[in-house]
């Protein structure tokens, strides 16, 4: 049928997106949904048969689909994040590499009566742990700081030397191995990590410096670094085999350390980009399955991830921290997390078809047993992580802060009320003025632009939880809740409602109408600031029975209701389009006038 090619595309788009909302409503990572796709509309429906679907394109576009993500992955390192952990970074991606090669190679030569060679060539392919996998992990289990760093870098960074390693033993294994073979092969890898690491740098370097100087156009960045990125990849392949990978990598971690490069739209699309193409990649991988083939695997498969998983990895975490800062929990918790991504996926079966195709007669073995342990993994660490990370007492806390946008009196007068209640603040302005009166009022603050790229690297949203926008300016607020509704959630960001004559259009209208407006629809900036010039002041009440939400706004003609903390000690926030029902028990912070009485709650 002439319309069934575009049907099973539309079909693969709309299990990813299924997959990643099924993941998000029942937070486990995105890929137990999506082989489970794969599966079913693959081996077990027979509607897709990906080598004959996309034929010889398949793999080429695996491959790209590949650097993009890993040129995603590099953008997002940043050098600051692992300030006193590049030990045990340096060690898991070196020593603690070789010790999982050995160990998983060992086990599926046991185990499952690998051929030697395939046996190396599968520990290679199993090193990695990868971000696809890992970072939707880390969102669920939320550890502390320090393991979720090593946790990251490690995931990203490993995912090319995983790769390489691989192309190493498979140059070895196609060559049909010897002592003759080896000098050979140790060239090739010396040349496929020199060229790779070349190519990287120079264009990360080239790259840099176009976007920094605004050479193309803003509307130009994303779609322009995209192609680059292929271009790079295809570039560093064609000089030297297998070297795309390493090059797009580097190329990303050049490019998100320089200063002064626009990167966030970048990112955005980026991440947008890589989860698509994550998604499609492995219902595509897991269609291509032979379910027959992971029941041949047998209980060697078992041993072999109970290998992986209670020897390989504790003994690589061991000696990799070893005089680090990491405290014994933080390294059992490291000791449990390894769960295998897209790559080791992509890699496994680029190689099982060459291998397939030069009649090795285990190759079709190879894709099955990785697949068993990407799934396997992935299960068992998603299940039982954030169950071990509580007992072991290194979970970070449920985030309690607030983010304030504006030091001016509005934002200083909210921090002072928040923090007598034990809710953490940090209050942020480009008005150096307002941020040294903060300061002396003992809040903490940030100088500079919330959303600029400085803030991206300097500013610490850790243990915080909710923005509050209350600048003056209305296009400062806005972009400020636009920029943090990716790490806060829609529903934690919020800011004034826009004063008289600032919106100009219907259109602009409505969109601040879905906003998230702050306290009432009239309590904007130079209201709420004419209100504390006058000596008003946001105090804190407890209301009881006897002294309901009604008594207290009787005896408030001008109240305004700002914040109200329930009895759980949960913060919430008074909407304009939808104001708090305050109950006994809970403490509402208003803005009364300076005249009037002070109120105290009766017990």
């Amino acid at each position: 049928m002439s319309g069934q090619p575009s049907v099973l595309l539309v079909g693969i788009g709309v299990l990813s997106v299924l997959s990643q909302w099924l993941a998000w409503q029942v937070r486990l990572p995105a890929i137990l949904f999506l082989l489970a796709a794969g599966l079913l509309i693959g081996p077990t429906a027979g509607w897709l048969v990906p080598d004959e679907f996309f034929g010889p394109l398949l793999f080429p576009l695996i491959s790209l689909a590949v650097a993009v993500i890993l040129f995603e992955g590099g953008l997002t390192l940043r050098l600051e994040e692992i300030r006193g952990l590049e030990a045990p970074v340096r060690r898991l991606l070196t020593v603690g590499v070789l010790i999982t090669w050995c160990i998983s190679a060992v086990a599926a030569w046991l185990f499952v009566s690998l051929s030697w060679d395939l046996a190396v060539l599968f520990g290679a392919i199993t090193v990695v742990t990868g971000p696809t996998v890992i970072l939707p992990m880390l969102r669920t289990i939320r550890p502390s700081a320090r393991v979720a760093s090593v946790l990251r870098w490690e995931g990203i960074v490993i995912d090319p030397i995983g790769a390489l390693l691989a192309v190493l033993v498979f140059d070895f294994v196609a060559s049909s191995g010897g002592a003759q073979a080896l000098p050979e092969t140790l060239l090739s890898f010396a040349l496929i990590v020199v060229i790779g690491l070349l190519f990287g740098v120079v264009a990360g370097y080239l790259w840099g410096l176009i976007l920094r100087n605004y050479w193309l156009a803003d509307y130009l960045h994303n779609i322009a670094t995209l192609v680059a990125v292929f271009v790079v990849a295809t570039l560093a392949n064609q000089a030297r085999a297998e070297s795309g990978l390493l090059a797009v990598t580097v190329m990303g971690i050049w490019l998100g350390n320089m200063r002064g490069i626009p990167l966030e739209g970048i990112l955005n699309f980026k991440e947008s980009l890589s989860l698509l193409l994550i998604s499609g990649l492995f219902i595509i991988l897991a269609a291509r399955i032979e379910p027959e083939r992971l029941l041949e695997l047998g209980w060697g498969a078992l041993l072999l991830l109970l290998s992986l998983q209670l020897i390989a990895r504790p003994l690589t975490v061991t000696l990799a921290t070893l005089g680090s800062p990491l405290t014994w929990r933080e390294r059992v918790l490291l000791s449990w997390i390894a769960p295998r991504g897209i790559v080791a996926a992509a890699v496994s079966a680029v190689f099982a078809m060459h291998l397939a195709e030069a009649g090795h007669p285990q190759a079709s073995l190879l894709v099955p047993l990785t697949f068993f342990v990407i799934l396997a993994t992935v299960v068992l660490q998603s299940a039982t992580a954030r169950a071990l990370a509580c007992v072991l007492g290194v979970v970070e806390p449920p985030p309690r802060g607030v983010l304030i946008v504006g030091a001016n009196p509005i934002g200083r007068a909210l921090g002072e009320a928040l923090q007598a209640l034990d809710f953490p603040v940090l209050l942020v302005d480009t008005n150096w003025d307002n941020l040294q009166v903060a300061r002396m009022q003992g809040l903490p603050v940030y100088y500079g632009n919330p959303t600029s790229e400085h803030a991206e690297r300097h500013l610490s949203l850790a243990g915080l939880g909710q923005m509050l926008a209350v600048s003056p300016r209305s296009d400062l607020n806005r972009l400020a809740s636009l920029h943090f509704a990716k790490e806060f959630g829609r529903n934690a960001v919020f800011q004034l409602p826009p004063g008289e004559g600032v919106l100009c259009s219907a259109e602009v209208r409505h969109h601040h109408s879905q906003d998230n407006l702050l306290f009432d629809p009239e309590a904007t900036y130079a209201k709420l600031a004419s209100r504390l010039g006058r000596g008003g002041k946001i105090r804190a009440t407890q209301l009881s029975k006897q002294f309901g939400w009604e008594e207290y706004r009787r005896a408030h003609a001008e109240l305004i209701l700002l914040l109200a903390v329930d009895p759980g000690g949960r913060l919430h926030v008074n909407q304009a389009a939808k104001a708090l029902a305050l109950q006994a028990g809970w403490t509402a912070l208003s803005l009364v006038a300076a005249d009037e009485r002070v109120t105290k709650a009766k017990a």
